[in-house]
């Protein structure tokens, strides 16, 4: 009986093999795996009304109101009147609560247009109104 001289390797198990077959298994259910309408797309719903419902989004930005030197009031980019603007005021304080308003007005405008801009702002309900000013600059 012949006697073993040198040591015999150990036995792996090699799992290259099995993994790829397992990927392409997994390719194979997924490309032919049919994709249905999920149900609750097929059901022919209704959807109930209400009235007096707010947005659910967060209010837009504060609305821009310009009063310009020679009297003019701009609503963003848009010329209007006292009475325009006090209309898309209230009409946008409907769509959203907490609308606020930023009143801007040239340096050398009379105090009259201003008061009169941030009256009808009062008087369409917005309650943030703000005025916007531009600090001087500090010399050092």
């Amino acid at each position: 009986m012949p006697l073993k001289t040198s040591a015999d390797e150990q036995a792996s198990l090699n799992l290259t093999p099995m993994i790829d077959i397992l990927f392409l298994l997994i390719i194979f259910f997924m490309a032919g795996t049919e994709f249905t309408k999920m149900e609750e797309r097929q059901i022919g719903l209704k959807v109930p009304e209400v009235s007096g419902a707010e947005a659910l989004t967060d209010p837009p930005e504060r609305k821009v109101v310009s009063v310009h030197q020679d009297g003019h009031i701009t609503l963003g980019h848009t010329p209007v009147t006292l009475e325009e603007l006090k209309v898309e005021l209230v009409a946008g304080r409907s769509q959203y609560r907490d609308l606020g308003v930023l009143v801007r007005g040239d340096m050398h405008v009379f105090w009259q247009n201003m008061a009169e801009v941030m009256t009808v702002c009062k008087q369409a309900g917005i309650q943030e109104l703000a005025t916007s000013v531009r600090p001087i600059p500090q010399e050092r």
